[in-house]
């Protein structure tokens, strides 16, 4: 594994604290690590007014005292249009005020996978996007971007030039494998251009890459880390805006077979938050996969431990990985701490919560800057 500083120096679990209110779960948090007053799930974003909107599987709602009280659901599609929101989506606020969120729609998800076949011949969950210009009181545009199975929409941005990005999925077939784009728009999200698709092969109904998040470096370039089976996240470089993904290759940092999440700090820094491929200290974790089902090659699902990291130079160097919370087994069975969402409330203030786990939690990005820099990435 090339040297990145992260997964090469760890930093102990000794000294978390359990927090009371989550230790029926066995959730354990580190020090500085604290509950959100709420329980919505991100992403969430600010309205010109400065309220935080949330939107869940059919409705939106906003807090005016920083997320300890919410108003009653505003139905996202009145009119009955048949859409049900997932989990998994991107909302963002554009320079100009626009809301846009992208998600897919789990009322036309339709899933075949075949063992015998190692593909799911006609799998479908198609991938939406729509528009809000009154703060998330009404929404336009809504299209469908494809009819393919997308396992995931992760994340959204603008850049300088103001155009908005987000990730993406396509299913592959003969063999069943995830493919990965992003589509972009130069009319805050009135339209969108798909990219070239990335495809790197495999097989499974995990196989193949997934899952990407992506951020803009200073020369104008497009960062994007993708989700694989091989050990680590690969990175993938636009020059064009996200047009077009030309250089493809392994990132050097060390992950789990799960997403993580870059977020550009209003510090400037970067931070990713994501699941390490072995438990805090250790070498090595049971690997499952292999068989082309799950992935052509076994992999390390290693999600019980959420961790973050942080780069002054741009993903070049990181300092040390910091482990922000863990889940124990409890009689209910594993539990897992994964596919994270970051939002940044006030600066240097940071509200992490979790598809997988129902974490909640806040941080300070001052309290994990330790360690300096370690390590280069390629």
């Amino acid at each position: 594994m090339r040297h990145t500083g992260l997964g090469f120096v760890f930093v102990g679990l000794s000294g978390l604290l359990l927090t009371t209110a989550f230790a029926d779960e066995g959730l354990w948090l580190a020090p500085g690590v604290a509950p959100l007053p709420t329980d919505k799930l991100g992403p969430f974003v600010r309205t010109s007014d400065g309220r935080i909107l949330a939107i869940d599987a059919a409705a939106s709602y906003v807090s005016h005292d920083e997320g300890k009280t919410w108003s009653e659901p505003r139905p996202l599609f009145p009119d009955g249009d048949d859409i049900k929101v997932s989990n998994e989506r991107a909302v963002f606020r554009t320079s100009n005020g626009t809301i846009i969120a992208a998600f897919m729609n789990l009322n036309e998800r339709h899933w075949t996978w075949n063992d015998d076949l190692t593909d799911a011949p006609g799998a479908r969950l198609p991938t939406y996007v729509m528009r809000s210009q009154d703060d998330g009181k009404t929404w336009q545009d809504i299209q469908k971007m494809h009819e393919d199975w997308s396992g995931a929409v992760r994340d959204m941005i603008q850049t300088k030039s103001g155009r908005v990005i987000f990730t993406a999925m396509k299913m592959q077939h003969d063999p069943g494998r995830h493919a990965v784009l992003t589509y972009s728009s130069d009319d805050d999200g009135k339209t969108w251009k798909a990219s070239n698709l990335i495809d790197l092969g495999g097989s499974g109904h995990h196989g193949g890459v997934t899952e990407p998040t992506l951020t803009e470096l200073p020369d104008g370039r497009l960062w994007m880390l993708i989700r694989t089976n091989w050990g680590e996240f690969w990175s993938a470089y636009s020059h064009d805006g996200g047009r077009f993904w030309r250089v493809i290759k392994p990132s050097g940092i060390p992950s789990s077979s799960a997403p993580g999440l870059l977020k550009r700090l209003q510090s400037g820094r970067l931070l990713l938050v994501w699941n390490r491929p072995f438990p805090d200290g250790k070498t090595e974790w049971p690997k499952s996969g292999g068989d082309n089902r799950w992935s052509e090659t076994p992999v390390s699902n290693h999600r019980e431990e959420l961790s973050v990291a942080f780069s002054d130079d741009h993903g070049k160097t990181w300092t040390e990985p910091s482990v922000i919370a863990h889940r124990h087994n409890t009689p209910r069975g594993r539990k897992w701490v994964a596919y994270p969402y970051v939002f940044e409330s006030s600066p240097g203030q940071l509200w992490v919560t979790t598809m997988q786990g129902g974490l909640r939690v806040q941080i300070r990005e001052k309290d994990f800057l330790k360690g300096g820099n370690a390590g280069e990435s390629k």
